[in-house]
């Protein structure tokens, strides 16, 4: 075997795996995000006090719903109640 006909060889061999593992990687993300979006669908069963006592209002549970269907909902929930956070925290530091 020639210098030429192994180098094309392995090639071909080492992006077999590569392949594979990007396509595992997108049935892991799909099912994670439906995984994601049913405990999301849960939070809406939540009564207002049980969201306020999380950090969240109904009105969050609409704005993070309008992601696409491959995108986390809770992330975007993560961000808002993140953000609700930091400004209770400045408020509370300019009243003290």
């Amino acid at each position: 075997m020639t210098t030429i006909e192994f180098a094309s060889e392995t090639s071909r061999i080492t992006t077999r795996p590569a392949v594979a593992t990007r396509v595992l990687n997108a049935v892991a993300d799909m099912f994670r995000a439906w995984k994601n979006r049913r405990a999301f669908y849960r939070l809406g069963e939540m009564s207002d006090a049980e969201l306020a006592d999380i950090g969240l209002t109904r009105a969050d549970l609409h704005v993070a719903i309008d992601v696409p269907f491959g995108r986390d909902p809770t992330a975007k929930l993560r961000v808002i109640a993140d953000e609700r956070a930091d400004t209770i925290e400045d408020l509370a530091r300019k009243v003290a």
